[in-house]
């Protein structure tokens, strides 16, 4: 008796769980991802900051306008550090941080290491006797890149294209 109870009391919360999610779902202009719980894994990454403002972008019918000063593109090396958001089929929107305080833990920076190029995701942030320094690693990757200086950032991915 005590089992069909729980299961009465659990029908009715899936039933509540479910309309309210189709409400919003069906209100709203917000896309709204469920996530049931995670089945793997795969530690959750840190999402990059909010570089567009919203009051930025514009959409037109044929086009769209990101007001962004000092903007480039980037294209990437099909290495698999960082799919599935990059990889050679992506185009990555990009610009130059100016400070280490805009730069953070999330944030997918392209820094400079034996005069190579790396793009990978910022997943700490510190500081130490020589000042603020970065952990990154990319995303498929099971070691961290050590610490990168602000010096050797050259840009910040703000945007990907696919």
């Amino acid at each position: 008796m005590d089992y069909l109870k729980i299961l009465g009391y659990f029908a009715i919360f899936l039933m509540g769980f479910i309309s309210c999610a189709l409400f919003n779902l069906i209100s709203s202009d917000i896309e709204m991802p469920i996530n049931l719980g995670t089945l793997s894994l795969v530690p959750v990454l840190n999402s990059p900051g909010d570089w567009i403002k919203e009051s930025g972008i514009h959409v037109y019918e044929n086009a769209v306008v990101i007001d962004i000063e000092g903007a480039s593109l980037a294209k990437y090396a099909s290495t698999g550090s960082m799919k599935p958001v990059l990889d050679d089929k992506s185009t990555g929107i990009r610009i130059q941080p100016k400070s280490s305080e805009q730069i953070s833990v999330g944030d997918i920076v392209t820094f400079e290491e034996n005069e190579e190029l790396i793009v990978h995701r910022v997943i700490d942030k510190g500081e130490d006797s020589e000042g603020v320094y970065f952990i990154t690693k990319g995303d498929n990757n099971d070691i961290t890149d050590g610490k990168i200086r602000f010096e050797d950032i050259k840009y910040v991915t703000i945007g990907v294209l696919w």
